[in-house]
C-alpha cells in the first residue's frame, strides 16, 4: 500500500461540510484530516466486520474484484487464505465436472 497521497474530489451534503469545519475548528485540524480520520475509522471497521469480509470474499469469488483488490481491502494474509480457497473450490469444480461426464 503505498504511503503517499492522492488528490481526489468529493460531493459532500453541505452540513457535513460545516459540521466537520466546526469540528476542525475545535481541535485545531482541517477539513482533510477530519475526512480522512472518519474514512480511515470507516475502513477499519469494514474490514474488520466479518459479515463484511465475506461479501468482499464473495465479491472475489465471483470475479467483480481482483486479487489485488482483495489484498488491499483485507490484508495480505487474508487475501492468500481466499485466493487459496478459490483455486481449491475451481479444482474441485473442474474434478466434480469430468466425474460427471463419465464417458465410459
Amino acid at each position: 500500500m503505498s504511503g503517499g497521497t492522492k488528490r481526489v474530489n468529493f460531493n459532500f451534503p453541505q452540513h457535513l461540510v460545516e459540521q466537520a469545519d466546526v469540528l476542525g475548528e475545535v481541535e485545531q485540524r482541517d477539513r482533510t484530516e477530519i475526512v480522512v480520520t472518519a474514512l480511515r475509522e470507516y475502513l477499519h471497521d469494514a474490514t474488520t466486520d466479518e459479515q463484511i469480509v465475506q461479501e468482499v470474499a464473495g465479491a472475489y469469488y465471483d470475479g467483480r474484484i481482483d486479487f489485488e483488490q482483495l489484498r488491499v481491502l483485507v490484508g495480505p494474509e487474508k487475501a492468500g487464505n481466499f485466493r487459496l480457497l478459490k483455486q481449491q473450490l475451481d479444482e474441485e469444480f473442474i474434478h466434480d465436472v469430468a466425474e460427471s461426464m463419465d464417458f465410459e
